[in-house]
């Protein structure tokens, strides 16, 4: 057999290094996982592209590792067989039978020397605990990856705290030493409401179906929709047709385009009014007797200002939000009342108190070097040891801009990599964690797993299989374990939460063109600005039931973002009220911000949002940051902070 398993070797051009040795140790292979020389050495080939090696050269330092990928395929080949079965390691029987705090500690969240200087430990045991059911990546046994290099677990490198800490005083500390050791590292949960926004695409849609003319009416019905928000407000005029010359002061409202080609800038603005108002014509946009601004392409705002010539309109103020209280309840016909008190009353006083406990994680999950996912496998591990009430993972999950995706060198498929790398760690978390806990998934473009659309709907995360499971794995499944849309809003506690995984900061950045005030006032914060472009729109009208903000105000889009209009048109929709959290993940740096909507006419009531960018889970071939957030119901009470990995 050894002379068959060296010419099968040959057969696929591949050269034994130490060919004694290695023929015996593949010998030894063959017999104890039953392969043929034929299927030993396609698993060989799997193995060295995975590691990408460079020559054709069976080494004999490769043996080890190559072993653990055969038994990661006889574990993978069992799953498939009986999904129930549980793998466990020796640190796992340690866990359960020592009552040892620290032991627990360095099993999940350090990789100490072992001995024989080595500098990772055993990185197959550590990833195998840390998904709980054994369901690990194909990482062979004592590799050191770049991630497994870094010095420090988990560094804070933002806090923005107004709560005082209450959760590791010594009481709770004292309480645990009568208790059990499962119960001791698992504490109970409190209950809480998870209702989610039903607006989105519905999984399995059909998409690229829009039109021109479906483009064209989306985006006129975004301005007709703000020039009635502004005239409803009482503060402005009716809009007037801005391509007419007139020696007057005019107000109108439309969109901000660019006249060519390329980035915006003061030469090449356009405002693009409505049908309704001067037929979708186009003027020149003057913005140099404006203080100060901040427009991009696709942004809809009122201009006050006069076109002498009917070719230019010279702006004197531009209104970029809509005044939040404006028209007061009391101002309603009364037919009208007691649909909004209705809405009212969702904010009963005897409804319970806004409180929520969220870690919140952004992909890619895995680093550029690998599909180990040891990342998210670190992230799973403090989510067990903090245990929030609810984890918000946001694509990619499975990175189309990942190496091994972009080369096809990957041996499974992308739906098995999600389903056994992603969704069966978050089944062990919810399992290890209770069931009052819950974990929300969101899509991304960049997922190579899902449809390359936006809005995109939500994964179908919920395996044929499961029509054959216990009650149990059913409730795991459908109660803990949510998927939203891209965007999605859903609300936890009466928090409301909005989301989406399109980078629409790093766009904007791109496009925005803005000035500062020229009055020697302070400049505003970037970052906030960004995001505020999101929500400083946010306003219902009265007579319509129609949002008026947009996850993704940009237009043209980037040319990244497969943007459908024909596709659930509110799915891109802010209803009112603004959410409290906003989640923006982006390629840009890290933040929490606080955003102030309103208040920018007088006896205007001001409105909080906490925008968080969690950053990215993995960057190139280390750790990234994630973001952890307590809130109490207002940016007053909250604490929070993103932490590097």
């Amino acid at each position: 057999m050894e002379g068959e398993i060296k010419a099968e070797f040959e057969k696929n051009g591949f050269i034994l290094d130490n060919e004694e040795e290695i023929l015996n140790k593949c010998l030894t292979f063959c017999i104890n996982y039953k392969l043929n020389p034929s299927d030993l050495v396609s698993s060989w080939d799997v193995y060295s592209l995975n590691r990408k090696l460079k020559d054709l050269v069976v080494q004999n330092v490769e043996m080890e590792g190559f072993l653990s990928h055969l038994q990661n395929e006889q574990k993978e080949a069992v799953v498939k067989q009986e999904a129930d079965l549980h793998f466990y390691s020796s640190k796992d029987v340690d866990m359960i039978l020592n009552d040892d705090e620290e032991n627990f500690k360095d099993a999940i969240l350090s990789t100490p020397p072992g001995k024989n200087a080595k500098p990772y430990s055993d990185p197959f045991d550590s990833a195998l605990y840390s998904n709980g059911n054994g369901y690990s990546s194909e990482k062979p046994s004592r590799l050191v990856t770049p991630f497994g290099r870094r010095t420090d677990k988990f560094v804070a490198r933002f806090n923005f705290n107004n709560l005082p800490d209450t959760e590791n005083g010594d009481e709770k500390d004292a309480g645990m030493d009568s208790e059990d050791d499962v119960i001791k590292r698992v504490k109970p949960l409190k209950r809480f409401s998870l209702v989610v926004n039903g607006d989105g695409p519905e999984p399995g849609c059909r998409f690229m179906y829009d039109r021109i003319e479906d483009r064209f009416n989306a985006l006129d019905n975004r301005i007709r929709r703000r020039a009635a928000s502004l005239f409803s407000s009482g503060i402005y005029e009716e809009p007037s047709d801005p391509s007419v010359a007139s020696g007057r002061s005019i107000f109108a409202v439309g969109m901000i385009c660019c006249e060519e080609e390329g980035r915006l800038n003061d030469k090449s603005i356009m405002l693009q009014s409505s049908i309704e108002h001067s037929g979708g014509q186009r003027v020149r946009l003057d913005l140099q007797k404006v203080n100060q601004f901040s427009v991009f392409p696709g942004q809809i705002v009122g201009v006050e200002g006069n076109n002498p010539s009917g070719y230019c309109l010279i702006a004197s103020k531009l209104v970029d939000s809509v005044p939040l209280s404006a028209n007061n309840v009391e101002d309603l016909h009364p037919a009208k009342r007691p649909a909004l008190d209705q809405d009212i009353q969702l904010v009963d006083s005897s409804s319970p108190e806004k409180e929520i406990s969220v870690l919140i994680a952004s992909g890619p999950f895995t680093t550029t070097d690998n599909l180990y996912f040891e990342p998210l496998s670190e992230l799973l591990a403090y989510a067990r040891k903090k245990q929030p009430q609810l984890l918000i993972l946001l694509g990619p999950f499975v990175d189309s801009e990942h190496p091994e995706v972009k080369k096809g060198t990957a041996d499974r498929s992308f739906d098995e990599i999600f389903h056994i790398e992603i969704i069966r760690r978050v089944q062990d978390y919810v399992e290890h964690m209770g069931s009052n806990a819950r974990v929300i998934l969101v899509p991304s473009t960049r997922d190579a797993n899902h449809d390359f659309v936006f809005p995109q709907p939500a994964f179908d995360i919920h395996p044929p299989e499961l029509k054959h499971q216990n009650d149990l794995v059913l409730f795991v499944w459908f109660a803990q374990i949510k998927s939203l849309p891209n965007p999605g809003i859903f609300e936890a506690n009466q928090v409301r939460v909005g989301c989406c995984t399109v980078d629409i900061l790093k766009q904007l950045s791109g496009e925005e063109l803005s000035r500062n005030p020229k009055d020697g006032s302070p400049p505003s914060d970037r970052m906030s600005r960004l995001a505020s472009h999101i929500l400083n729109q946010q306003r219902q009208l009265q007579h319509e039931n129609i949002p008026e903000s947009s996850f993704y105000p940009l237009y043209p889009p980037a040319e990244d973002v497969p943007l459908d209009f024909s596709l659930s048109p509110k799915a891109l929709h802010i209803a009112s009220p603004p959410p409290d959290i906003l989640i923006l993940p982006s390629d840009m740096k890290y933040f929490i911000k606080v955003l102030t909507l309103g208040g920018t006419t007088e006896g205007e009531e001001q409105r909080k949002c906490i925008c968080i960018n969690p950053g990215r889970l993995a960057k190139g071939e280390g750790g990234g940051t994630f973001a952890e957030l307590d809130y109490g119901g207002s940016p007053d009470r909250m604490n929070a902070s993103i932490w590097s990995i």
